[in-house]
């Protein structure tokens, strides 16, 4: 979403009900998404806010600059969630990047901070370190389960974010298991996938401009599935080449 749209948006759906926004830097809608948030009228302190910086901010005083201009793009005094967009293994500065978020969560412009698109590896240097991130978010849906990622998480109590929850452009929704759960429940496919995120305490950030698309996604939290639909859901896991690899990808 551009800043246009992201400010249309983000007003749509904190009155639509939801609390939690995420944006970054490489999307270029900071500015939006901080004028939809005032233009919701929901105060701020009941607004979460996430947003992720690039790989030229990866050093300590970086991270400091990083944060600045995020908080003067959103109008805004403290970030809930600040994340290291990707590792950038290549240019090795990681963790110079989180010992600067942990110096921001010190001087409490940053609530919590985090990771995003970490492999087992590049989280394991952390904590040889002693540095866990609270949260890490990764490409997860019913085609990519990461279930040794989510595993390691929650040995560590990180809390697993799910960006592209609906599956992108990988034909999720039209996968015939999934649409016979979504019609079994008289709901819509994106409402079983959310669901399935959900009962595995995985936070999904679906996107949509459509609001009655934004009402039904929200509409979760009434709906169960039971064992035999969760494992179906949970057997759906196979390789795909067009999964972005944070060894090779980085912004």
């Amino acid at each position: 979403m551009n800043d246009v749209e992201a400010a249309v948006g983000v007003e749509v759906a904190l009155n639509c009900g939801y609390r939690l926004i995420d944006t970054a830097e490489s999307y270029e809608n900071e500015r939006g998404v901080g004028e939809g948030i005032r233009k919701s009228g929901i105060s701020r302190s009941e607004v979460f806010i996430t947003t992720k910086f690039n790989r030229k901010w990866h050093s300590i005083e970086g991270v400091q600059a990083a944060c600045k201009a995020s908080l003067a793009r959103l109008k805004v005094d403290y970030l809930d969630l600040l994340l290291i967009h990707w590792p950038n293994p290549d240019q090795n500065r990681y963790f110079e990047a989180f010992e600067g978020l942990a110096l921001l969560q010190k001087a409490g412009l940053v609530r919590a901070l985090g990771t995003s698109n970490f492999k087992q590896a590049h989280l394991q240097r952390l904590f040889d370190q002693g540095l866990v991130p609270q949260v890490n978010q990764i490409q997860l849906d019913p085609y990519h389960l990461r279930n040794d990622l989510v595993a390691l998480h929650q040995s560590k109590g990180i809390v697993t974010e799910a960006w592209s929850p609906l599956g992108g452009s990988g034909n999720v929704l039209q996968y015939p298991i999934i649409v016979a759960i979504a019609e079994r429940h008289a709901c819509t496919v994106a409402e079983i996938v959310l669901r399935w995120h959900i009962e595995q305490d995985v936070i999904p950030v679906p996107r949509s401009l459509n609001p009655h698309r934004m009402a039904k996604n929200l509409d979760v939290f009434n709906l169960l599935l039971s064992d035999e639909e969760m494992k179906l859901l949970g057997g759906l896991d196979r390789a795909n080449p067009d999964m972005l690899d944070a060894d090779l990808f980085g912004q």
